[in-house]
């Protein structure tokens, strides 16, 4: 490990990009802390405390919408719009020819999603103050929020969410690591200190046992992220030998990676974008001079405040958009056509249709442990707070999963600009 730290110092490049991505990093945490002016700041904060619906948005912004901060929406907008167009890619075959075109082909959709990310913005910025008004006490806190301040803040909040993509893609120009996913990794971790300094000053000798337990769970699910994480199936790939003239072409034994988590934090976005929806709009509904449907709506908001059903039906939902967002980005049929095509083929299974079978009986079995990883993991606050009987020693297990995914794919990504300078070298 210090011999990596030495050889990144000794190479200025590399060194001048880590700082730069450090920077900017820096100036995105300074944009969370600045906030939207017309709100009471301390009981909004409260507020996303109590409300574990609304701590759950917070996550994706890295605090800033507990600050009702100018950039409150993070990279939420964005995020949105790229499923988005994930999901268009599957039903437009123009979009999906587009999206098969290279470096040309993402580009393109990339602009796209860019552009469709600023009218989200604005909705999203516009029902998250609707939201936090309607929630309990946001009445009090938002009791001087006018109309121009509303317009002020959606503007703010829409200006915020473009300048937090702005900064994520200086980052992903510097390839040491993913822009968007660097923002939410500083975002989350920013919180740590905060997170600590209450737990130290919070201790009390009773709470020893939770402690430890808390301990143990930390460092089991730390250990299971990275196994999961960098988990995967190789599967065995022979390439046909060709005479071509005096040359021999293939004759290659290699292999195909099936990752374990292919869908990475992907489906928990969804899941969490989906549970969110009901008591969403209950919250909208609960202040309506009809009696039924303000029961209705109280009757939502208590639903989902049950820690039984919110678990259960979270982990259903992770699952299922786990085996959904899978069979949107692997596509067996595509992959045995280009083996065929390249003259590779599965040892033992035939080309074509009976190897894309085959890899699609191998992606069912293995995606299964993949699902319940993530849906146990999307719960683990819940199973960390009825082992400890407290709220206030709960594991994040979806911040805990960005946070290592993050430094795995950044590690990597540096270790392999290393490589191609050894390889310069020589």
């Amino acid at each position: 490990m210090f011999n990596k730290f030495s050889q990144i110092l000794k190479l200025k490049d590399l060194r001048n990009s880590i700082l730069f991505v450090l920077g900017i990093l820096v100036i995105s945490r300074i944009a969370a802390v600045i906030p939207i002016p017309g709100i009471d700041a301390v009981g909004l904060k409260n507020m996303f405390a109590s409300n574990q619906i609304l701590g759950l948005m917070n996550i994706f912004s890295g605090g800033a919408m507990s600050n009702f901060s100018v950039v409150m929406l993070g990279v939420g907008p964005y995020i949105t719009a790229s499923i988005i167009f994930q999901l268009l890619a599957m039903v437009v075959p123009s979009l999906e020819e587009l999206s098969k075109e290279g470096e040309y082909g993402r580009n393109k959709i990339n602009m796209w999603t860019r552009w469709l990310s600023v009218p989200l913005a604005a909705m999203q910025a516009f029902g998250m103050i609707q939201i936090l008004k309607n929630s309990s006490g946001g009445s009090q806190i938002f009791s001087n929020f006018h109309s121009y301040d509303l317009l002020i803040a959606i503007v703010a909040a829409t200006a915020g969410t473009v300048f937090i993509m702005w900064l994520g893609e200086l980052i992903s120009e510097k390839k040491i690591g993913n822009g968007i996913s660097l923002m939410i990794f500083a975002g989350i971790v920013s919180g740590l200190p905060s997170a600590v300094s209450k737990m130290i000053f919070n201790y009390s000798t009773s709470e020893m046992v939770n402690l430890v337990i808390f301990a143990i769970i930390a460092l089991i699910t730390i250990a299971a992220v990275v196994i999961i994480t960098e988990g995967q199936r190789n599967i065995p790939v022979q390439y046909a030998r060709q005479i071509r003239g005096n040359r021999t072409i293939g004759g290659v034994t290699t292999h195909l990676p099936l990752r374990v988590n292919m869908a990475g934090v992907i489906p928990i976005i969804f899941a969490i974008s989906i549970i969110l929806v009901p008591p969403t709009v209950a919250q909208l509904f609960m202040g309506v001079k009809t009696a039924w449907l303000s029961q209705g709506a109280q009757w939502v908001i208590r639903l989902f405040q049950d820690q039984l059903f919110y678990g259960i039906a979270y982990f259903v939902l992770v699952v299922a958009f786990t085996y959904f967002y899978t069979a949107v980005i692997f596509h067996p049929d595509q992959i045995a056509e280009n083996l065929q095509k390249q003259g590779g083929f599965v040892p033992g299974i035939r080309p074509g249709q009976p190897t894309a079978d085959y890899l699609q009986g191998i992606v069912g079995k293995i995606i299964l442990t993949g699902a319940l990883f993530l849906g146990l993991i999307a719960i683990l606050p819940l199973i960390t707070a009825q082992l400890t009987g407290t709220q206030s020693l709960v594991i994040g297990g979806t911040s805990l999963l960005i946070v290592v995914s993050v430094v795995i794919e950044t590690v990597n990504q540096i270790n392999a600009q290393l490589s191609m300078r050894d390889y310069e070298e020589i």
